[in-house]
């Protein structure tokens, strides 16, 4: 089976057109049409229903996509294992990192790492944590910079580097600024401003409630911390976040017996075999600790 008609149907079926798969995979849409009919011949099954202007996989095509998958995925990872034994640290690199470590922890080190790995195309995407170590889990990035998810499983490998301890925070104005030490069931009281549903962010201050987690009244919730900390500032209730983001626009409410912390580190796949440059960023990541 043909490596090039496997790739030019696996970007079809992704992207959802031919014409996307043509520019992602810098092919014209006639040649992509051509492989993937060579394809449907060599298997004899037609792998795509055209219907309208969209396509839609057939049974065929559905039980080919995981395979195929797989069969690249296991090529690139040779591949990588061959160029390994050069020694070399040349090529792209893809690392997927959140906002916040891309902003807070990271611009030293990739700068230290530009400069010192001049033959590798870094490219970096920003990306929620929990879609991150997804790509990482289906082998669409050799490695990710995130919060770490609270129960890691295979097949992501995770390995801490920062704790992250996170305050809960108040605008000046806040009726919660004036106490010394509040109890966690005070924060009840007022509506809170939390990252989305399903982050992992999120369920950390949500454990560190216990059995009041259901409780908290969620007025508004968003991804970014940034806008996390404008919207506390501004006096619309409270937030919890990183202790290296809080300044004189905010007020730390000491909560008594609660810690709140998360754990910000790398994460790659398990059986994935990391390129010389994914191990030389791992290294320079590492020597931050």
């Amino acid at each position: 089976m043909d490596i090039s008609a496997l790739q030019a149907f696996l970007a079809v079926a992704e992207s959802g057109s031919f014409s996307r798969a043509a520019e992602r995979i810098y092919l014209t849409q006639p040649a992509i049409s051509k492989r993937i009919a060579a394809l449907e011949k060599e298997i004899d099954a037609r792998l795509f229903d055209r219907i309208g202007r969209g396509i839609h996989l057939t049974p065929a095509g559905e039980a080919l996509l995981s395979r195929a998958r797989a069969v690249l995925k296991e090529l690139e990872d040779v591949k990588r294992g061959i160029t390994n034994l050069s020694g070399a640290i040349t090529g792209e690199l893809l690392v997927a990192t959140s906002h916040h470590i891309g902003l807070h922890r990271l611009p030293g080190l990739l700068k230290r790492f530009h400069e010192t790995y001049t033959q590798v195309r870094l490219n970096l995407q920003f990306m929620d944590s929990e879609k991150a170590c997804q790509a990482v889990a289906r082998g669409d990035l050799e490695l990710a910079v995130v919060t770490l998810p609270p129960k890691a499983a295979a097949p992501l490998k995770v390995e801490k580097i920062w704790d992250d301890p996170l305050d809960i925070v108040v605008s000046p104005g806040h009726p919660l600024a004036r106490e010394k030490r509040v109890k966690l069931a005070k924060l009840l009281e007022y509506p809170a401003i939390l990252p989305g549903p399903g982050t992992y962010t999120r369920e950390i201050i949500l454990n560190a409630f216990g059995p009041l987690r259901d409780r908290i009244q969620v007025g508004m919730a968003t991804n970014y911390l940034e806008v996390l900390k404008m919207l506390a500032a501004i006096g619309l209730g409270w937030s919890a976040l990183p202790r290296t983001m809080i300044d004189a626009g905010l007020k730390v409410v000491q909560i008594e017996k609660v810690e709140i912390k998360r754990e910000l580190g790398i994460v790659t796949h398990e059986k994935r075999t990391l390129s010389n440059a994914g191990q030389a960023m791992i290294r320079i990541i590492r020597e931050s600790r």
